[in-house]
């Protein structure tokens, strides 16, 4: 079964690519990351890792949504969340990049890290994503949680 996962995943997002067999040859044989463009059939919010594991953990909490895919850059140290694309939005915030139409995103296949980029939770092929109000909430709740919990500095 996790086979079928995965060559799915493999099929959705190298879907993605101006042309998917040769990204499918790049996973496999290349440097083991392909650069897809956003926009198209998903954007990625970047956040910095603390707060996107933090945000990850809150959106595993709700019982009726499996997170969508998320990806790890553990050189960068930051976590990228894909979700739907939506030219008009515009995320707002300390260290927070949004990738949508004309930016390019390196990604590892879904059945293997490549390098520093992990999947934390690979694709499955479904198209399945994470939904933006969802995230944003679950972003906006690890930031309040982060700002509780950090050091008080003294002048």
């Amino acid at each position: 079964m996790t086979n079928v996962i995965w060559t799915q995943g493999v099929e959705w997002l190298a879907a993605a690519a101006p042309d998917p067999r040769a990204c499918k040859r790049e996973w496999d044989h290349g440097s083991g990351t392909a650069l897809l463009e956003a926009g198209r059939f998903w954007d990625v919010v970047s956040v910095p890792e603390q707060l996107g594991l933090l945000a990850l953990d809150i959106l595993w909490c709700d019982p009726h949504q499996t997170p969508g895919p998320t990806l790890v850059d553990t050189a960068a140290r930051r976590v990228g969340f894909f979700l739907p694309p939506d030219p008009a939005s515009q995320w707002i915030g300390s260290e927070l990049r949004h990738a949508g139409k004309g930016s390019w995103v390196a990604v590892p296949p879904p059945y293997r890290p490549a390098g520093a980029l992990e999947w934390i939770i690979p694709p499955d092929g479904t198209g399945a994503l994470h939904p933006a109000l969802t995230l944003e909430l679950a972003l906006r709740q690890a930031n309040g949680t982060l700002a509780v919990l950090a050091p008080v500095t003294q002048d």
